[in-house]
């Protein structure tokens, strides 16, 4: 689709897309509160609060399409009131110039399951994060069913990858294990789960910006390699660092909610254990027979994200 594309927030998968659509020589603005540290040359950056309304519909004026790809500190309590705040401006912006609107998801709102995820499991607003990010989709939802403006959903399984510090492997798995120590995970090193590749994230956004009107309105899933356990997919981050198979321990889910009482971030993390207590599994067969299924292989993105943690922090000592 022809005109120019806004992506809105520059964390790991907005700059992934940025970089691709950059490569490709489309029309771009960057837009979020600040001006990053770097920004492929020709890309126009504008300040934009996506909390504030205004803001929004000035970022979004002139624009064919956008992405909301933003972060928000990770509490309850912020994603209560902001998330829905968001989505509305966004909505509303988009509907009134025309732009499409693509929304780089998490799975949150499917909350406990014991089948793999599909986009049509229903919603479960189990817990304030996941309540949060039900309310979000219920508003895009009811906005594309009233023919108020083309949104798609494009919801990813916990990402990983260069860049990527915030996450189940980030700083404390991989980057720990960068650093000469132990990776620390949320429950058994040895279940399986679904990580989708920070990269192959953005290239499902891209997927959509490229496909016809037909693909909106609806949600899809990145595809994701073949599940593994996260103690092997470490395994193949340290070989790349020339080290012995990696020293990994394993949170129990149940001890979230009473270290949160001493740890924040644990407190945070605690009505999110169903993530972790059991495989977690992500179908994107139907993203896969649409656009395509050739996910980075573990084998790939793992020792690229070691290797960037090591280049970050420094070669591990001992």
């Amino acid at each position: 689709m022809d005109g120019a594309i806004g992506v809105f927030g520059f964390g790991p998968v907005g700059a992934a897309t940025i970089a691709l659509l950059s490569g490709q020589g489309r029309p771009l603005r960057l837009a979020q509160r600040s001006a990053p540290a770097t920004l492929p040359a020709g890309v126009e950056f504008r300040r934009c609060d996506a909390l504030d309304a205004d803001s929004v519909a000035s970022a979004v004026d002139g624009l064919a399409q956008a992405v909301l790809s933003i972060g928000l500190p990770y509490t309850g309590e912020v994603w209560r009131d902001a998330w829905p705040r968001i989505m509305t401006n966004f909505v509303e912006a988009c509907a009134r110039t025309g732009a499409r609107l693509v929304f780089f998801d998490n799975l949150y709102m499917y909350g406990p399951q014991t089948t793999p995820l599909l986009e049509t499991t229903a919603l479960q607003p189990f817990g304030v994060k996941p309540a949060a990010r039900v309310a979000a989709t219920r508003i895009w939802q009811a906005a594309s069913d009233a023919g108020r403006l083309k949104v798609a959903a494009i919801r990813a399984a916990d990402f990983y990858g260069p860049g990527v510090t915030n996450s189940h492997l980030g700083d404390t798995a991989f980057g720990a294990l960068a650093r000469g120590g132990r990776a620390t995970v949320i429950g058994s090193p040895d279940t399986p789960h679904d990580f989708a590749y920070a990269p192959d994230c953005a290239r499902a956004v891209v997927s959509l910006l490229d496909a016809p009107d037909d693909a909106y309105g609806q949600a899809w899933h990145v595809p994701n390699a073949p599940i593994r356990t996260p103690r092997k997919i470490l395994a193949l981050g340290v070989a790349a660092l020339g080290m012995t198979a990696p020293r990994v321990v394993g949170l129990p889910p149940a001890l979230l909610r009473p270290l949160g009482l001493f740890v924040p971030a644990l407190r945070e993390l605690a009505e999110m254990r169903f993530q972790w207590d059991r495989p977690y599994r992500v179908d994107a067969s139907r993203f896969a027979a649409r656009f395509w299924s050739d996910a980075t292989p573990f084998e790939v993105g793992a020792p690229a994200t070691a290797l960037w943690f090591r280049d970050r922090v420094g070669r591990p000592s001992g």
